[in-house]
């Protein structure tokens, strides 16, 4: 499971030794990422697993090696979560100085030996995932892409013509997709490499054929919302609204807020209610997964108005978030001026606006909502010989299906409110300083 912070000690040792491949990750490894995962098996389940595993798979090279029978694994996968690199292959000094040497045994055939690009062909459906899929036996399997990558890859290359977008006859370099769920993906691509601290790549293919890839990200979004607006006493009530109107329960708070919103923008609502939204540590920029969620401004009522403002506190918190991580990467060279948004948080039309708002771009959804399943419909269809090249099939494939302009009369206040936002991660630094000799 990505989410999995459980390697944090092994993630501290690698990052204590300035290792060559962590310059390709933003400066610091990830307890998300699979050195450290691999580490903490074979320290804590080295006789029931890591002793008795023949592979090591990222989940769409699980995926492939079912459907194909194949031991290929994705140029995407190793590049962006397993330090290999797309030119030089695996690092052996890496590997053998985190303890992990017993993986380069034959030409690592553990954690993969045979690379191949997303796009391309690993093999045939073979008859027992046919007969299981219902789908013909013999039928192309395209490489694969990790799931957020393939969302990128169905939104990210859509022909704006007509939309009158900023990035209307700029490079695709000059947009960012934003894939939002459980966690938050922001994909930036360019055609030189750009070194951004904090933020993972430049991955060379990793996602794009020729691009470099720099995938910034937050580990909890969605299971943030979810969390804060559960845990919240007046959640039963919240139901019961819900439940009433035929609502799920976040249109439910959406109109609420515009309820008590009076003939103020409804930003405003949170003037005094702020969030530092990293309650499961920081991916991106600053790397640390150390950090805690941080609330200041609540007052003692449990009201279902203090429960839609914390609410919207969370959402805000989350866009700002992005807002950091754009800003790190046009600092160091990306020159990026549009937002391209999927995910399950697309659907909701105050993620959307608040994204817009805070980072002062438009918001393209796409128009098919499923944007993952068009990417790797992208890739199956490279892998079928129906397009030449990735690029063609994501133009020809990614639609745009609505457009959400930022509402800029509000720019001031989300200024003002970033600043906060930065004061929160550096007063929480400070606290653990003063606190850290207890």
């Amino acid at each position: 499971m990505w989410m999995d912070h459980r390697a944090v000690d092994q993630v501290s040792r690698i990052n204590q030794v300035k290792y060559s491949v962590l310059k390709y990750v933003g400066g610091v490894m990830s307890p998300e990422m699979q050195p450290p995962k691999l580490m903490w098996l074979k320290e804590k389940l080295q006789d029931i697993c890591w002793n008795r595993a023949a592979h090591f798979f990222d989940l769409p090279d699980f995926l492939s090696w079912k459907a194909t029978g194949a031991t290929t694994r994705s140029l995407c996968t190793l590049v962006c979560k397993w330090t290999y690199s797309a030119d030089k292959g695996w690092d052996d000094c890496f590997w053998k100085k985190i303890g992990l040497k017993d993986l380069t045994v034959d030409n690592y055939a553990k954690i993969g030996n045979h690379v191949l690009s997303p796009g391309t062909r690993v093999d045939s459906l073979a008859t027992e995932a046919a007969h299981e899929l219902g789908l013909p036996e013999g039928i192309a399997v395209a490489v694969s892409l990790i799931d957020a990558h393939a969302g990128s890859l169905g939104v990210i290359g859509a022909d704006v013509k007509g939309h009158n977008l900023p990035c209307e006859m700029q490079p695709i370099t000059s947009r960012l997709a934003l894939i939002c769920g459980t966690s938050s993906c922001h994909m930036g691509i360019s055609e030189n490499p750009i070194f951004v601290p904090g933020v993972w790549g430049p991955y060379y293919s990793a996602m794009v054929p020729g691009f470099w890839l720099n995938e910034g990200g937050q580990s909890a979004t969605g299971k943030l919302i979810d969390h804060v607006v559960k845990a919240h006493a007046t959640f039963p009530e919240l139901q019961a609204r819900a439940k009433a109107s035929g609502q799920n329960i976040y249109m439910c708070l959406n109109s609420h807020l515009e309820s008590i919103k009076k003939s103020s923008a409804m930003g405003i609502l949170t003037v005094d209610l702020h969030v530092w939204p990293d309650f499961h540590g920081n991916r991106s920029p600053l790397a640390d997964p150390t950090l805690k969620g941080m609330v200041t401004g609540l007052g003692l009522t449990n009201s279902l108005d203090d429960l839609a403002k914390l609410y919207l506190a969370s959402v805000q918190a989350i866009a700002l978030g992005t807002r950091h991580i754009l800003e790190a990467m046009q600092k160091a060279g990306h020159q990026i001026n549009t937002l391209f948004m999927c995910g399950g948080l697309s659907k909701n039309p105050l993620f959307v606006q608040m994204h817009a708002d805070i980072s002062g771009m438009p918001v393209v959804l796409a128009e098919e909502v499923e944007s993952v399943l068009v990417g790797a419909a992208i890739l199956g269809a490279c892998a079928s010989g129906d397009f030449n090249t990735i690029q063609e099939a994501m133009e020809k494939m990614g639609k745009v299906g609505k457009v959400i302009w930022p509402n800029l009369e509000d720019k001031r206040f989300y200024d003002k409110k970033y600043e906060v936002f930065l004061k929160l991660a550096e007063h929480q630094r400070e606290y653990r300083n003063i606190m850290q000799n207890v």
